[in-house]
């Protein structure tokens, strides 16, 4: 058994100092606790006189504890901070988007005839779930790629997302709507896209493209504030078509899913 309550006050000491120094910086605090538990046997004894006011002296009996208590705490605060920053650019992004061209959106849902659904990867899922809840509406709502999904005809409404617009499927199913007749909504990042250049409407959510690495508009990694903002933004048309319906959750509930 190591002995290290000689160090602890040393660790106490870098604990408080970088605390008050750097109080927005908790995984700075960590590493630098690890690396004195890490190291702390060859530090030798501190002068009796430096533990004056002090917290009492620990014998850790386990080193690898203490260090793989400190790694958690800072992995942690990692988790937080993660959680924090996704919040804030989803905030920072809803309060952007001009809004005024989600009211054309929730038009072309209201009229159409029925409406189909289209997006791809990580954007597909957030769709799906916009799909599922314009079906608690009550409106007829296909999921393109279904085998259950009818051609779409005149009167129709296409909703197609993609972050950078070009997406190969996606293009081609709005360039087949618009053939025969039927309304086209695009939700993308790139207005100029061939997507958003075929769709009778565009809403334009200015978030980072999957290739854009630079980090200016997003931290995270390629597309995905985009795809969760389209959650969000779907969500949010649904609470407006609700409300504009008049029904009751009661009625929306029994149209859920009861082979589950």
């Amino acid at each position: 058994m190591v002995d290290y309550s000689e160090t602890m006050p040393l660790i106490w000491l870098m604990d408080d100092f970088c605390s008050n120094v750097f109080p927005d910086c908790p995984i700075l605090v960590a590493k630098c606790i690890t690396i004195l538990l890490r190291y702390a046997h060859t530090f030798g004894p501190i002068n009796t006189a430096h533990k004056m006011d002090l917290k009492a002296p620990v014998v850790i009996t386990d080193n690898q504890l203490a260090i793989d208590s400190i790694d958690n705490q800072q992995l942690a605060w990692d988790l937080q901070m993660n959680l924090d920053k996704i919040i804030e650019e989803n905030t920072r992004l809803a309060r952007q988007m001009e809004l005024d061209q989600l009211i054309p959106f929730v038009y072309h849902i209201q009229q159409a005839k029925r409406i189909f659904i289209t997006a791809a990867g990580r954007s597909g899922f957030a769709m799906q779930s916009a799909a599922m809840r314009l079906m608690h509406l009550g409106l007829t709502v296909y999921y393109v790629g279904d085998t259950t999904s009818p051609a779409i005809e005149a009167g129709d409404l296409l909703i197609a997302a993609s972050g950078s617009g070009t997406t190969g499927s996606i293009v081609r199913a709005a360039e087949k709507s618009k053939a025969v007749g039927a309304e086209v909504v695009a939700i993308t990042t790139n207005a100029g896209s061939s997507l958003a250049k075929l769709a009778t409407h565009v809403v334009l959510v200015p978030a980072a493209e999957k290739e854009d690495h630079s980090a200016k508009v997003s931290t995270q990694y390629a597309g995905s504030l985009f795809e969760q903002f389209l959650l969000l933004l779907n969500d949010a048309v649904f609470q407006s078509l609700w409300k504009l319906s008049g029904q009751a959750a009661e009625t929306l509930w029994k149209r859920h899913a009861n082979l589950e």
